[in-house]
């Protein structure tokens, strides 16, 4: 009987950290290392073992943020039962603080390594190589300060213009600059596009819990729009990355396979009008999901035109 129950306590734990790790938003968050990638190989100047690092890197960076969202919301108590969005391992009391902090010290040392590994196998000067320690430090500092520290920009509605910092122009341009030495302007479009489609996820996601969150003073960009107005900016974003997408392919008269992310322009359409229609924040639960996959999708044909191209 002991045995039995020892097994669930472990079994309970090893699931409260894969729900706090997140693992599921990994391949959005290493969507922009993606697309900087096939822009490289675009180009010519493809390196998987760089592409491979930076992938790495930008996974351990996705789960520092997972957990220090996790933590910094337990502890602010910003994740109460009554959210329509998932409670995690602190908040089920099944991960202790002095645990998860252990956890986000031993991530923030493995991005370090795998960082710090990229910068000297991918940098050719050390202009390059000082410049991308010190935005590889901001990503990390801007990872766990989301909701940690007194006041953390995500409870400012600056999160949004984070995730489209890193998860888009720094994503997309920096995997891209590591592999090909050079940056062209026109790279600016498929690399905010990358970053609207990502915001777009956390604006979801804001959405969904726009009603807890204004309760416990968590004043994100969907709660400071308010219902009506984040919907209209949900449409926005989704429209807006279609259009730099459309602008980039046009300004590098890119053959037919260059236009193959248009088979997913149904899906983006369909979901800016489901969210327009739906008032209710219970109605964006599955749409965090449907959007995530969206999101991915789409970058993932935009990358195999250019490897088609």
């Amino acid at each position: 009987m002991t045995e039995n129950v020892q097994f669930v306590s472990a079994h309970g734990a090893s699931r409260a950290w894969l729900e706090s790790l997140r693992l599921r938003t990994l391949p959005l968050a290493c969507a922009s290392v993606i697309t900087g990638s096939a822009l490289a190989w675009w180009q010519g100047h493809f390196d998987p073992a760089i592409a491979g690092l930076a992938l790495l890197t930008t996974a351990l960076l996705q789960i520092l943020s997972n957990l220090a969202n996790d933590y910094g919301d337990a502890v602010k108590g910003s994740d109460t039962p009554d959210r329509i969005g998932p409670l995690r391992g602190m908040q089920k009391g099944l991960i202790g603080e002095r645990q998860m902090r252990r956890a986000l010290i031993l991530t923030v040392l493995l991005t370090i390594g795998a960082g710090v590994t990229l910068v000297a196998t991918s940098c050719q000067s050390l202009h390059d190589m000082l410049g991308f320690i010190a935005l590889g430090a901001l990503a990390i500092v801007a990872a766990i300060a989301y909701t940690v520290g007194k006041k953390p920009y995500g409870y400012l509605g600056l999160g949004d213009l984070s995730v489209l910092i890193f998860f888009g122009w720094l994503g997309v341009l920096g995997s891209y600059y590591l592999q090909v030495h050079n940056i062209d302007g026109v790279l600016f479009l498929p690399a905010t596009a990358c970053g609207l489609l990502a915001v777009a996820v956390l604006n979801v996601n804001n959405m969904r819990d726009i009603d807890s969150d204004r309760n416990q003073g968590k004043f994100t960009l969907a709660v400071r729009l308010g219902p009506v107005n984040a919907r209209r900016y949900h449409a926005l974003l989704l429209a807006g990355s279609l259009l730099c997408f459309i602008l980039f392919t046009l300004l590098t008269t890119q053959a037919g396979a260059g236009w193959l992310y248009l088979i997913a322009a149904p899906l983006l359409f369909r979901q800016a009008r489901f969210v327009m229609q739906q008032r209710t924040a219970l109605a964006m639960r599955p749409m965090l999901e449907k959007t995530v996959k969206t999101a991915l999708l789409v970058n993932v044909l935009f990358s195999f035109g250019l490897l088609l191209n």
